[in-house]
């Protein structure tokens, strides 16, 4: 029998989300839990699996088509059914994009008669009446003691405070040559909106250190390939960042904190989001309780988000609930920059580049060492100086340092 392909629970106060590609097409087959079709939200892209084995018989949404969540838009016949040609199938043509969706599409012409004001030759033209004064139209939105007022004064009718109208939105600039309009998706209005929102909210200011990844590079090095037999994903610098993080977070617990109201609410766990580049644009899954976890696990956590990120697989859940954030601008090439907050936390670190830069080391020589600049943007509302500074030390210490880091002295 058919079975629905459905828009899933989304998260917590998402009820609409975008139609985005399909993986497949009407007449293929599909197994069980492969996706067929992406499903983008404010939050993260979701590539939406098929429920059942069958043949994905007809698309109900096409691309770009604003849904709800529970809404229908596909439907996948079981085997049984779908070995019926497919030309004995009666074919319903694909939903176009509604009013309130995110495309452009051209609004349709009424299919009614003409507008009389098309309307050539001697008949006379509709009459319409003059358009009503701006005052008048004020007068209506008066309290009637007010109106009374104003119609029967002696001549010094009270002044009126009237909030001035709103400023219409001014229309998008025309298409000039070499230009094409496409729609920004759910993901990237979201982005935009929360970093917008974490600029004029929060007090944010950023303070800088440089860190030696001497002894980072030569122990991972000499452990890599060990490690990567052992289990199974690469030793990467993130592993060491997200325990120096945890480190300085318990040393500066007001960056693992966040303001609600007029109150400082404090986190106990240390719920790492780190930023990794998705399918879709920069997401950013949450590593639980990082300070609990080994070298390994956090590797491994962070091996199997940036899969399921690429993939478009990534859940709300693990995007939910961080309380600090660490962004690697450096694997993009970054030598130096200010990460925004992610709201509402406190805190946000950013890695960079890892470059060869003249240095002087002990006795004052001048030695060449791979070196990294580091960021800190905190809150200022909530976060001293004198703790972000010490923070970002701490970060430099433990990666300077990673065996002590590791034997937890």
């Amino acid at each position: 029998m058919p079975v629905e392909l459905k828009v899933p629970a989304l998260g917590e106060s998402l009820t609409r989300a975008v139609v985005g590609v399909w993986l497949k097409k009407e007449g293929d087959a599909v197994a069980a839990d492969e996706p067929v079709v992406e499903v983008e939200s404010e939050k993260a892209t979701v590539a939406l699996p098929a429920p059942s084995a069958g043949v994905l018989a007809r698309i109900l949404r096409a691309q770009g088509t604003e849904v709800a969540v529970g809404e229908t838009i596909g439907i996948i016949e079981s085997a049984a059914v779908s070995a019926v040609p497919s030309a004995t199938r009666i074919a319903t043509p694909i939903a176009a994009p509604t009013a309130t969706s995110t495309s452009t599409a051209t609004p349709a012409l009424s299919e009614g008669p003409p507008q009389r004001a098309r309307v050539e030759g001697p008949t006379a033209p509709l009459a319409l009446g003059p358009a009503p004064a701006p005052t008048a139209v004020r007068a209506l939105r008066l309290p009637p003691s007010a109106r009374r007022r104003q119609a029967g004064g002696s001549g010094t009718a009270p002044a009126l405070a009237l909030a001035p109208a709103p400023a219409p939105t001014p229309a998008p600039a025309p298409l000039g040559p070499g230009e094409r309009s496409v729609p920004m998706s759910p993901l990237r209005r979201t982005v935009a909106r929360r970093l917008l929102e974490a600029q004029s909210t929060a007090a944010i200011l950023t303070t800088f250190n440089e860190v030696d990844m001497t002894r980072v590079l030569a122990l991972r090095e000499r452990h890599g390939p060990a490690f990567l037999e052992k289990h199974g994903v690469k030793l990467g610098f993130m592993g060491f960042f997200v325990r120096a993080a945890v480190e300085a977070l318990q040393a500066f617990p007001t960056l693992n904190a966040e303001i609600r109201g007029n109150d400082i609410v404090y986190k106990e766990r240390h719920d790492l989001g780190v930023a990794v580049g998705g399918g879709k644009g920069l997401v950013v899954p949450v590593i639980r309780d990082a300070g609990h976890l080994s070298f390994a696990e956090v590797e491994k956590a962070l091996f199997e988000l940036a899969k399921k990120a690429r993939e478009s697989r990534i859940t709300m859940d693990e995007l939910a609930g961080g309380t600090f954030t660490i962004t690697n601008g450096g694997i993009y090439g970054s030598l130096l920059s200010t990460p925004i907050l992610n709201p509402p936390q406190s805190g946000i670190l950013g890695l960079h580049k890892i470059e060869k830069r003249p240095v002087v080391g002990e006795g004052d020589q001048v030695v060449v060492r791979p070196m990294m600049y580091v960021a800190l943007s905190y809150d200022h509302r909530l976060v001293d100086g004198r703790e972000a500074v010490g923070f970002l030390v701490r970060v430099k210490e433990c990666i300077e340092d990673p065996e002590r880091m590791l034997v937890g002295v």
